[in-house]
């Protein structure tokens, strides 16, 4: 039971109750309500009058209670059972983009804006950055472009562009392939996930279905002994959705295309120029300099790599099947038996001590004693008691979400925060990644008061079988962390208005609170808290402990240079040198090419087929999602995140004066200032690599 100040939230969680229906009519009504404000506001003002309290601020108010039924309008496609509420969900995005992009482009907006930008007024830091990222929006969304054909080319782009995004996740989405295979083609994949699998009937009886989702993928490439089973669910998988590949392709023509009617060399010059990077000159020199410092480490891991796979082939008496070539179906498969044979680690024996419910509660115990937070889990009746409705299954979408309210403690004032839901399971028409989803933003009302937040953290993590809790191997202690260090990164934002709350900073630096809270994974006191057994309730004992730290770095050239493959194919397709290039990349080559050169991992062209095989950049989000000529942020977030751990927790991850001092320097600002600005406040200087270059083991440039 919640101690008695943590019961009653000072304000209802959102309502998760939309029918098709309603979700179509709430966008509209949502649309029509905005636009009258803005026919108000151009008839009411003049150039002469506009100032910022007459005509950003009313804008934004508008826009921080939209906030607050809009992104649930669109997250029900994430997450809703209901194939028609999904749908509903798509096609309401699709119509309150539209109107935004119309909204975006209002020359007579535009104008009172920009008057109201001149008069210099003095103003709030936070009204200030506002008023000067809305002028600059409407010149980046084409009212720098002269009225006529071009400005109307730039509109029916954007809106196309909007439409492939909608359509693009869709059908990540729903995509519900697998393969049939027989038991012992599965040879090696451990019993659990195997459980969990669907049995066959009719012309399938014997044999059991394969599904592309996470639980049932990477166990499957890290365990089957049967080298033609991991190639067939690989290359399988990087054509899940070839549907999405002539989307992908007509993306990146059109921003190619937009960029250029914008008076931008290319889409990537765009996109950074309100980054952290600036240029694609400086992402460039970044990753160019990461990949030749991490080319030779690379090199020698998969020798290594190949020696272990003669040695496992040979010991199977399979020899003659070794064609001296590292292939990417190999890539877990053999890490896997590396890390095992030479660090005397098993990862199912690992994963017995990190249960999933008992690991939840010694994270979020953690960011108790780290950060000032209070998780009060709202479970049966006491969740009908909190519903506007009194219905208590009205404020959750699934029966398996956890719901919190989150409180500050004691030492922080015992003041509400808000609500961090948890959906952990994979589902039918899921999203399927694990993701941070901001349902509600907090922002300040016009009487001072603060409406607060709601956030939930959407995975997708083995479900738990008759015999066995949901068990989380280490890396999924990672994921979950890294998640989680978004949600409190919305949770603790104190922002006056909701565009710059929690994580809405810019997308370099998104990563960098999420990356860093992940070293508490390889802290050794953090790992045994988080631990227990889940037959014996023990912790896990040191010597595990050590084992799993010391394989921290292990192949770290490797994974950072498939990091790299992404960067670099994200910033090559939104650089080209010409529009008639973007119109000729020929992007499944492209991709695969990319790859090799960059990991040194062989694919299907080396056995023969034309190295256009698959679509593996049509089966992840991020490119398409918002990391477009931005990939480059998961390495210089941690640029950022590596040097704030070392810095600042690495003698003490639990320093709880530190822990609140980044909490209210960093994790409340959001997006309020600028982001640089935040991180040398907080570490008291300009940021360093020095730090994540030795991390990897490399010199600093």
């Amino acid at each position: 039971m919640a101690p008695q100040k943590y019961q009653k939230p000072p304000q209802a969680p959102p309502l998760f109750t939309a029918t098709p229906k309603s979700l179509l009519e709430d966008s509209k009504s949502l649309c029509d309500g905005t636009r009258s404000l803005l026919d108000k506001i151009s008839r009411e003002v003049t150039p002469e009058t506009a100032t910022f309290a007459n005509v950003v601020l009313p804008m934004a108010e508008d826009e921080n209670a939209a906030g607050l039924v809009s992104r649930i309008i669109g997250f029900y496609q994430a997450v809703s059972t209901d194939a028609a509420l999904r749908d509903a969900s798509s096609k309401a995005e699709e119509i309150m983009d539209e109107f935004n992009i119309e909204a975006s482009m209002r020359e007579d907006i535009f104008k009172l804006v920009d008057a109201a930008y001149e008069k210099k007024e003095k103003l709030d830091p936070e009204s200030q950055r506002l008023l000067e990222k809305e002028r600059k929006s409407y010149i980046r969304n084409g009212l720098g472009i002269p009225a006529g054909p071009q400005r109307d080319r730039f509109k029916e782009i954007k809106k196309r562009l909007s439409m492939i995004q909608i359509e693009f996740q869709k059908n990540l989405n729903e995509e519900n392939g697998g393969i049939w295979f027989k038991p012992e083609e599965l040879d090696g994949v451990p019993e659990d996930v195997l459980a969990t699998l669907e049995k066959g009937t009719a012309e399938n009886e014997g044999k059991i279905k394969l599904s592309f989702k996470y639980p049932d993928l990477f166990p499957t490439l890290k365990f089957a002994k049967d080298s033609e089973t991991r190639k067939k669910v690989f290359i399988q998988n990087e054509n899940k959705c070839n549907q999405n590949a002539p989307l992908f392709r007509e993306a990146i023509i059109l921003r190619d295309e937009a960029a250029r009617l914008l008076g931008y060399k290319d889409h990537a010059s765009f996109r950074l120029e309100d980054k952290m990077a600036k240029t694609p000159e400086t992402v460039n020199e970044f990753l160019g300099d990461l990949r030749s410092q991490l080319t030779a480490g690379g090199k020698k891991e998969i020798e290594h790599l190949m020696e272990i796979k003669a040695e496992d082939l040979k010991s199977r008496g399979m020899e003659a099947s070794n064609d001296g070539n590292y292939y990417l179906w190999d890539s877990r498969f053999y890490q896997r038996m590396m890390v095992e044979k030479e660090f005397s680690i098993d990862e199912q024996k690992i994963a017995d001590y990190f249960p999933l419910q008992s690991t939840v509660q010694g994270m979020l115990t953690i960011f108790e004693e780290l950060f000032g937070f209070a998780f009060v889990e709202i479970v049966g009746k006491e969740r009908a008691k909190i519903s506007e409705t009194s219905e208590a299954d009205d404020i959750a979408w699934h029966e398996d979400v956890k719901l919190f309210s989150v409180w500050d403690d004691e030492g922080e004032g015992d003041g509400f925060v808000g609500y961090l839901y948890l959906d952990l399971h994979p589902r039918l028409g899921k999203y399927g990644h694990a993701a941070n989803f901001s349902l509600q933003p907090g922002y300040l009302y016009p009487n001072g008061t603060r409406r607060y937040p709601a956030t939930a953290l959407v995975c997708n993590f083995s479900k738990p079988t008759a015999t066995k809790p949901s068990l989380l191997k280490h890396d999924e202690v990672v994921t979950l962390f890294h998640e989680l260090g978004h949600g409190i990164h919305d949770l603790a934002g104190r922002t006056k208005y909701s565009r710059f709350h929690g994580t809405s900073v810019v997308r370099d630096f998104v990563e960098a609170p999420s990356q860093m809270l992940e070293n508490w994974c390889w802290t050794p006191s953090q790992l045994k808290s988080l631990s227990q057994h889940y037959l014996t309730n023990e912790q896990i004992p040191d010597d595990l402990i050590e084992k799993q730290i010391s394989v921290k770095h292990v192949n770290d050239a490797l994974f950072n240079l498939r990091q790299l493959h992404f960067g670099i194919f994200d910033m090559t397709v939104h650089t080209p040198k010409s529009h008639a290039e973007a119109e000729g990349f020929e992007l499944a080559k492209l991709y695969n090419d990319l790859r090799f050169q960059i990991a040194g991992m062989k694919g299907p062209e080396s056995l023969g087929q034309p190295s256009d095989w698959g679509n593996g950049q049509a089966t992840f989000g991020h490119l398409i999602g918002g990391y477009d000529a931005g990939y480059y942020g998961y390495l210089s977030s941690q640029v950022y995140s590596t040097d704030m751990f070392y810095s600042v927790f690495k003698k003490d991850p639990m320093n709880p004066t530190e822990g609140r001092r980044y909490r209210h320097m960093v994790l409340e600002k959001g997006g309020s200032q600028e982001e640089m600005k935040t991180l040398e406040d907080f570490l008291g200087r300009k940021p360093s690599t020095e730090a994540f270059y030795r991390d990897l083991g490399l010199k600093a440039k």
